[in-house]
């Protein structure tokens, strides 16, 4: 199979890495407010103060089974805190001499596989849950090509999209993996082959049943909608009914009816596109109503109420080129969501964004493959205690845990995009 993600990718310049930070983490007496505390810990009077962290390099425990993981394109966390995350197992995502030699026919060696693509783990680090893939295919639904991004919504269903050529639908299971839905049509974009017999595709962002590569799903509970961040061809955000996959309203960038023509390469410092540049790689839905949507490679955030109506655009780290700088957000879990947290799989960093004024105050992380650090840190979640977890993907294939440390002042330094560095344990020798 056509690996697109990576398709995308050849020829473009990577940000080079770099040494890990040399400012070190608060420690917890520093960062903990001593303020009176609100829910999740976070204090109510904390002006000019920051959410804390530092990584958890135990998280999560060994897979069993000689189970390798590929590029890991998603993560959620369910109402129990479990953690969720979907990966790429085919065997084109591993090198098959080195890491998947027990996969190989006849078996090159003990070690090792790829697991499911689907997988849970509990608040512990053990994992609780795998299954999924393209041995589970039957007459009701296709696993995408390329499947890309995992939202648990609020009746504890699994939502899966995919990025692959054909992948124009997403899917919907219980959390053991019994199928419940599909929505969209596999191969809609698909509108002929090439001379050479190579598949021909054509946007459609108007499409009122197929989508085009979508990215990842966001879940309104009160209303009961999913908004489909669609996507990686198409450039639309879609809205669709959770229960019967209708979909109900679309709309491109500023609110308008999207474009699917060609655009330039995006320059640093351009006047700002009319439409999305694409992948629109996340849409997630504030408490508040405000609707927040990645436009990842025009390295800019723009807010929407519900119904589609522009609020605001906000460019993040713009002079950022190649794979762009707004990968995906997920909100503080105070009571008013004061806080974003962006990833910037580019940068390689995590920004910590004032949702009030979309100022950014601080980030963290550094480039690497050590616990703290990132290689290509591709989506973001929290949890009920404030606890942040991410996903990478590319050769950095790995998810992070980072504990949610109280309130503190931006180090010195630190402040808006520079970076806090690996926010590694404080030392308690």
């Amino acid at each position: 199979m056509m690996n697109w993600t990576r398709k995308f990718l050849a020829g473009a310049p990577l940000l080079g890495l770099v040494a890990a930070c040399s400012q070190p983490p608060a420690t917890d007496s520093a960062a903990t407010s001593t303020a009176a505390s609100g829910p999740n810990n976070i204090p109510i009077s904390t002006e000019g103060m920051v959410p804390m962290f530092e990584v958890d390099p135990l998280f999560p425990k060994n897979l069993p089974n000689h189970w390798l993981q590929g590029p890991i394109i998603g993560v959620d966390v369910d109402s129990t805190d479990t953690v969720w995350v979907v990966h790429r197992n085919t065997a084109n995502q591993f090198v098959a001499s080195t890491e998947i030699g027990a996969a190989q026919n006849p078996p090159l060696s003990e070690c090792c596989r790829p697991g499911p693509p689907v997988m849970a783990f509990d608040q512990k680090g053990n994992l609780v849950q795998s299954w999924g893939g393209n041995g589970t295919e039957t007459g009701d639904y296709v696993w995408p090509e390329s499947n890309h991004g995992i939202t648990i919504d609020h009746k504890d269903n699994v939502w899966i999209g995919g990025n692959g050529g054909p992948d124009s639908h997403v899917l919907k299971f219980t959390k053991d993996g019994k199928f419940l839905a599909q929505y969209g049509k596999p191969g809609a974009r698909q509108v002929g082959k090439s001379k050479d017999g190579q598949p021909i595709f054509k946007r459609n962002s108007s499409d009122m049943e197929s989508f085009g590569r979508v990215a990842k799903i966001g879940i309104d509970p009160a209303a009961n909608e999913a908004y489909i961040a669609d996507g990686y061809f198409n450039r639309r955000i879609a809205v669709l009914d959770a229960d019967t996959g209708k979909i109900k309203r679309f709309w491109g960038a500023f609110g308008k009816p999207p474009d699917d023509g060609d655009l330039p390469r995006y320059t640093a410092g351009e006047t700002s596109q009319q439409t999305f540049r694409g992948p629109v790689h996340c849409s997630e839905i504030a408490k508040d109503g405000l609707v927040y949507v990645c436009d990842r490679n025009a390295d800019r955030i723009q807010i929407f109420h519900k119904d589609g109506t522009f609020v605001s655009e906000h460019m993040i780290a713009p002079a950022t080129l190649s794979q762009g700088s707004t990968w995906d957000i997920d909100f503080s879990h105070d009571p008013e969501q004061r806080f974003i947290y962006l990833a910037d799989g580019q940068n390689m960093k995590v920004y910590i964004i004032e949702r009030k004024t979309m100022k950014t105050l601080t980030a963290f992380g550094d480039g690497g493959r050590q616990p703290g650090m990132f290689f290509a840190v591709h989506s973001i979640a929290v949890d009920s205690k404030g606890n942040i977890y991410t996903t990478e993907t590319y050769e950095g294939s790995r998810l992070q845990r980072f504990i949610f440390k109280g309130m503190g002042p931006v180090p010195a330094g630190a402040e808006g995009e520079k970076s806090q560095g690996v926010l590694w344990p404080a030392d308690k020798r």
